[in-house]
């Protein structure tokens, strides 16, 4: 590529916020450079296990011992990386970071990112989670409220199409949904139960989804899920959202997209004299060539902890503690949910009822403690909700003894008994001692420093653990299910996959890094969209905020652009 031409805008990262910051600023005219430090891949044509069987692999999926020790920390996740999904997830032997105390980092390094194997759960924030910093005087306040971003949760959920229903909860805005999967038949048994048995306002429903679940809606060249479940592979449908199936083709269409993949950029360049960026500086993963690249926006979407670390490495005269620092904010506050906890049950009866496919989502319990005096619960702040599902269980639990004939047939054929297991994803608080710093002496393989992670839960996170487990206890008796098992597994920070915080969003540069559009306050042309904005972390999935957030933010970009502020 000519370095010495200039982009209106650059974008690193194509992740779930890069692709829709690609996307809204290339067909708003812009021309955009998209850079990713990862390897190409294309929709379609790079899921090489997309319609593969369980016995298309040796070991029944599982990893190979040397496999074991590249993805050892990867591993912690217990879900993936497996054999058909392990190209999707980072090397740690050749991406190490540094664990002050345990922060379990699940990265997957290509075009798309972690889009391509993201849970798919898309909820969106309500007040009463912008407004708990201020209420509560904890980290910074927000400087947006949910009727800022209301706008912007429809044209995403319409984009992306998110299927689920609309409940007319406070603590869980309804959306523009597709129509709703289905609950199975325990499923709608714990449902029933739940309202029967509790007066204080919670309620189960289907997961709210980034599935396509209507044939006959037209989503851009993508089809409706299938059912099959195989979802981290990579759909070849598109049935559910991606940035490979979905912003980053439309960016492309658009023809105002470079896209180079291979390019790990490790600093935004500031200008003195004009106080702005005016590019960024990039090693390419292959040859080790050291680049530069020029533009007059830059939005930084490389994942929370990436785009903290590059503005940490961002130093110059002006910003001697990387670009937009003087608060010392810059790598505080980070956060994940809880994870690892929750309970599974056995359910007697319906054994003479099933379901149909492999239904790539489960059900959700809303938020329902802390959300007001009625609600109010002595011991932590915030709140938690539980995602789960129920089946039946393995064929091979009632083989047992049959080993042969007539008598192991019938067994083959007949599902075991029902069983539940659900999970909480419960808030951590934003605090100023949990912190992502850089290494002085530790380096990797390109030279770069290492990011060296000091994060723990606190007295708060832990009492909130107990009160989750507690609740599913008590809605699985309630509902009359047997055997009932409470977890609650040994886990670090950041096994939710849901890491955020760091440069973190606020009224003033004094105590925060970018403004209510996500602009660097001290410079104004940087924008950071992907989690590292975040305050606070509430208790949902976070990425459908993230891309609520990015669309907003690179539609104020473009007009800022043309108004001839980044001039």
């Amino acid at each position: 590529m000519n370095q010495e031409v200039e982009f209106d805008a650059i974008v690193v990262g194509t992740g779930i916020s890069g692709g829709w910051a690609a996307k809204e600023l290339t067909e708003n005219g812009l021309k955009t450079l998209v850079l990713e430090r990862g390897r190409m891949v294309k929709h379609i044509q790079d899921y090489p296990t997309m319609n593969d069987d369980p016995w298309d692999y040796p070991l029944k999926g599982e990893l190979s011992s040397e496999d074991q020790k590249k993805y050892h920390k990867q591993l912690r996740v217990n879900w993936a990386p497996k054999e058909d999904v392990k190209h999707f997830f980072v090397n740690d032997l050749e991406h190490p970071y540094v664990e002050t105390k345990r922060f379990d980092w699940i990265r997957g390094y290509q075009v798309g990112g972690r889009s391509l194997t993201w849970g798919r759960q898309s909820y969106r924030w309500s007040d009463i989670d912008f407004d708990a910093n201020k209420k509560e005087g904890i980290g910074v306040d927000w400087p947006v409220r949910y009727k800022d971003i209301a706008p912007w949760y429809d044209t995403v959920e319409e984009y992306i199409g998110v299927s689920g229903q609309n409940l007319g909860l406070k603590q869980l805005p309804d959306g523009k949904f597709l129509p709703p999967m289905d609950l199975n038949c325990v499923e709608q048994e714990l449902q029933k139960s739940i309202s029967e048995n509790f007066e204080d306002g919670r309620v189960m429903t289907i997961g709210r989804t980034a599935h396509i679940t209507d044939p006959d809606a037209t989503f851009e060249g993508r089809g409706a899920c299938q059912n099959r479940d195989r979802c981290w592979r990579g759909c070849p449908f598109g049935g559910y959202f991606s940035s490979n199936s979905s912003t980053l083709p439309a960016a492309d269409r658009t023809g105002n997209m470079t896209l180079r993949p291979h390019s790990i950029v490790y600093e935004v360049i500031y200008d003195d004299i004009t106080k702005k960026a005016i590019g960024v500086k990039v090693i390419d993963a292959e040859t080790n060539e050291k680049l530069e690249f020029r533009a007059k926006v830059i939005f930084l979407c490389a994942s929370a902890m990436a785009s903290v670390g590059i503005l940490l490495q961002s130093k110059s005269d002006r910003f001697p503690n990387g670009l937009g620092n003087d608060s010392d904010a810059l790598g505080r506050g980070i956060m994940d949910h809880h994870y690892k906890l929750g309970a599974t049950a056995k359910v007697e009866g319906y054994l003479d009822r099933y379901y149909k496919g492999r239904r790539a989502n489960g059900f959700y319990i809303p938020r329902f403690v802390n959300l007001d005096e009625k609600t109010k619960r002595d011991g932590y702040l915030r709140g938690f909700g539980y995602q789960g599902t129920a089946s039946r269980q393995d064929w091979s639990a009632s083989v047992a003894e049959l080993g042969y004939g007539t008598g192991l047939k019938d067994a083959i054929l007949r599902p075991g008994q029902w069983q539940i297991g659900v999970t909480g994803f419960g808030e951590f608080l934003p605090y100023d001692d949990n912190r992502v710093t850089l290494s002085p002496t530790e380096k990797d393989k390109w030279g770069l420093p290492q990011l060296a992670f000091d994060v723990e839960f606190k007295e708060n996170e832990y009492r909130m653990r107990e009160d989750i487990k507690k609740e599913i206890v008590a809605m699985f008796k309630a509902a009359g299910f047997k055997d009932i098992q409470p977890y609650d597994e040994e886990t670090g920070p950041g096994l939710g996959i849901h890491e955020m915080g760091g440069a973190r969003m606020g009224h003033s540069a004094k105590t925060s890094i970018v403004n209510k559009y996500n602009q660097v306050h001290l410079v104004p042309n940087v924008y950071v969209t992907d989690g590292a904005f975040m305050s606070s972390s509430a208790c949902v999935n976070p990425s459908l905020t993230y891309m609520a957030f990015t669309a907003r933010a690179a539609n104020h970009a473009v007009k800022e652009f043309k108004a001839g502020k980044f001039s």
